[in-house]
């Protein structure tokens, strides 16, 4: 990627519709929250897609939404739950079709389990290939036939090239790989994982899709870039090497923090990364400075009541998904992000 990234976000309809200026303005990509449950995909989803085409008249940014996940896993050995899991996935993917969707998120099998024991076999990690493959060949050649892309989020994986290698299993432009960073992080602090970035390097010209959130690495925070201690220049750093395009998101389906983001000398907080420490010419460089520049030259809240300390930069962020978003205060800086 040479140039900056435009950010996008995870939005549901009544935090677009608050919202649809702030997307519009850059043309922002948008992952639509709305259609995760069973209900939804199982009642008339239809008026939902049509609230959304309106909202979306005049954009020009990647739509896609995220797809269908409680209860099942895309390996599921049971044959009556797998027909259920078929279902779920082609009823996504008639929404996606209907929105002129290019992506729905689908969460990865793997789980520390499976990274101790999978290896205890020798046709464990063969079988979870095959029974994904049982669960997700239909919903591979509908994806296929309406130009959208499955990306397989990592959830609980600790091992960041089992997911890329399913996918790649499959052969198909239709199947790619998305990276949460957060859960990505938990792996890391929890579980022994590499660090994030090796999840970025793990997936290649193979991630297309990213939700980018902090968190501590001891449970799925969805905090704001900078709230917690994930290495974003190391992040970055990886994600400028890519040539695969990803859609950077941000933002959650349950909500968006309230939150600064405050960057110090030394980092937000102890071990975390101090935007003003990057300079090179690349996009992650620049990135970092103009975070740092946006940041600073906003208004500063007390510190007291932030309850954090007299912050260096920070954005504010709201309580509830019905709240203005400064989006970290791009659009609000005029960055190109």
């Amino acid at each position: 990627m040479a140039d900056l990234p435009i950010l996008g976000a995870a939005l549901n309809l009544k935090t677009l519709e608050t919202h649809r200026d702030l997307m519009l303005d850059k043309q922002r990509d948008l992952e639509l929250q709305d259609f995760v449950m069973a209900d939804v995909l199982n009642g008339d989803w239809q008026p939902l897609v049509d609230r959304a085409k309106v909202l979306l008249d005049g954009h020009r940014g990647r739509v896609g939404i995220h797809g269908p996940f409680w209860g099942f896993t895309i390996h599921t050995r049971d044959p009556d739950v797998r027909e259920i899991v078929k279902r779920r996935l082609l009823q996504g993917l008639e929404v996606c079709e209907a929105l002129g969707g290019t992506h729905m998120v689908v969460h990865s099998p793997y789980s520390t389990w499976d990274y101790n024991n999978l290896d205890n076999s020798d046709s464990s990690r063969q079988e979870v290939l095959e029974f994904c493959h049982l669960a997700m060949k239909d919903a591979v050649r509908r994806a296929e036939d309406i130009g959208c892309e499955l990306v397989i989020e990592n959830i609980e994986d600790k091992d960041p090239h089992a997911r890329v290698e399913l996918a790649r299993s499959f052969g198909s432009d239709a199947v790619k790989v998305s990276i949460d960073t957060g859960h990505a992080y938990y792996a890391h602090g929890s579980t022994g994982a590499p660090p994030v970035d090796y999840y970025v390097k793990a997936a290649g010209n193979s991630l297309r899709h990213v939700h980018l959130q902090d968190a501590d690495g001891y449970a799925d925070r969805h905090w704001a870039l900078g709230e917690g201690t994930i290495n974003w220049h190391a992040v970055f750093g990886a994600l400028g090497k890519l040539d695969s395009n990803p859609r950077l998101i941000v933002g959650t389906a349950r909500s968006l923090r309230a939150g600064y983001l405050h960057c110090q000398h030394g980092g937000a907080r102890p071990g975390a990364v101090g935007f003003r420490q990057e300079s090179p010419a690349s996009w992650p460089g620049k990135l970092l400075r103009k975070l740092n520049s946006a940041f600073t030259s906003s208004s500063r809240p007390s510190a007291a009541r932030a309850g954090i300390g007299e912050p260096q930069a920070f954005a504010t962020y709201p309580r509830d998904l019905s709240s203005p978003i400064p989006d970290l205060r791009f659009a609000a800086s005029g960055m190109t992000i």
